[in-house]
């Protein structure tokens, strides 16, 4: 630990300038994690945020909500295996919204939901929905970036139905669009007016919702499973990731941060190999008066240990002050637990791309590396 940190001390410049480097490619790291998060997070906040275990979707819907189609029967099913309390009925629905007295259309999600059950999101602002109240809705936060306050009148372009924002919530969308929460009374009301509206009607003669939230262990998982025939019992996970766009998006992102941990990995590798090549002569006089491989082996790696965590230090403090300058809508999200995953994947990384030099260290003769060649 002495030689290591004495050399440093000693060539300030030489590693101040591989500090930076390191140090850019720790921000990068850190922010380009954080946009993958954000935006995993942005696109099925709603689902994530809800406590299901599980949701029951009709089979070969490819564990899509906007493709199922569940009856009340399969409701009042799970209900009596898994029990009343732990099954929450569950609508989706895409559409596009207007309005009133603004101009512009919104791209919303409307979820259906129980308002006094646990899918209820916290309310932030304004007065809560209920459910033998009509025509209110509860919306997510980013809608007032649109104009949209309390008091604003929506109407679904759709089946034409009008309601009034008497809430706000905060981080709840689905799909990348805002959320848009409704009782059932509005959610039922919603499908009677599509029914009317498209030739599909008979689609939706014995369906009233596109899920069924349920909090299940695996022994109620198997028992929903034999009974409900005409359904699957899907996973949260499995939900997530059947959110179109969700997996593309996710699987991008990851391919780009693997290859900035796999370059800089290899800048790493160059930057100490040289730095190892131009200490050969030192190396070999140190190997000659009797010094261990092993304790310079240490050294080497002491040095690239203290330079990537002293680099991801002043990288978490940039992240924080970028993060308090991006603009509210811009989905970024960095939590403990995932700072501390890529925080030593990145050392593990920075060691890694030690190897060579260490393995350089190990092959400097003593005598050659001082210019002699021995008797």
């Amino acid at each position: 630990m002495y030689l290591a940190i004495r050399e440093m001390r000693f060539v300030k410049v030489r590693y101040s300038l591989i500090s930076i480097i390191m140090l850019l490619v720790a921000f990068l790291v850190l922010f380009v994690t954080g946009l993958a998060r954000g935006l995993a997070y942005d696109n099925a906040a709603s689902i994530q945020n809800m406590d299901a275990t599980h949701f029951i979707m009709e089979k070969d819907s490819n564990h899509r909500f906007t493709r199922s189609q569940i009856s009340e029967q399969v409701l009042l099913q799970a209900s009596s295996i898994v029990g009343e309390d732990d099954v929450q009925p569950l609508g989706v629905k895409m559409t596009t919204m207007t309005a009133e007295g603004k101009i512009g259309k919104l791209d919303v999600t409307l979820l259906g939901i129980n308002p006094e059950g646990w899918l209820m999101p916290k309310l932030t602002e304004g007065a809560a929905i209920t459910a033998t109240g009509t025509g209110q809705v509860l919306v997510d936060r980013k809608l007032k970036d649109s104009g949209i306050g309390l008091g604003t009148v929506l109407i679904d372009q759709a089946s034409g139905l009008k309601w009034t924002v008497s809430g706000f919530v905060n981080h709840e969308s689905f799909s990348h669009s805002p959320a848009v929460f409704l009782n059932e009374h509005d959610w039922q009301q919603l499908q009677l007016t599509t029914i009317t509206r498209t030739s599909s009607a008979t689609k939706w003669t014995d369906s009233t919702y596109n899920a069924v939230a349920v909090k299940a262990n695996t022994h109620q998982k198997e028992q929903l499973t034999a009974v409900l025939a005409d359904a699957e019992i899907v996973t949260k996970a499995d939900a997530v990731s059947a959110i179109p766009g969700y997996k593309e998006e996710q699987g991008s992102l990851w391919m780009m941060i693997i290859f900035l941990f796999i370059i800089s990995s290899f800048v790493l590798a160059v930057f100490f190999y040289v730095i190892t090549i131009q200490k050969s002569s030192q190396f070999g006089i140190l190997k000659a008066i009797g010094t261990r491989t092993g304790y310079l082996v240490r050294s080497v790696a002491l040095q690239v240990l203290l330079l990537s965590a002293g680099s991801l230090v002043v990288s978490m403090l940039l992240i924080q002050v970028t993060e308090s300058i991006l603009p509210s809508g811009m989905p970024f999200l960095l939590q403990s637990s995932t700072i501390a995953l890529t925080s030593s994947a990145f050392v593990i990384m920075s060691l890694a791309g030690s190897l060579l030099s260490v393995w350089k260290v190990t092959k400097i003769e003593a005598l050659d590396a001082i210019g002699r060649t021995a008797a």
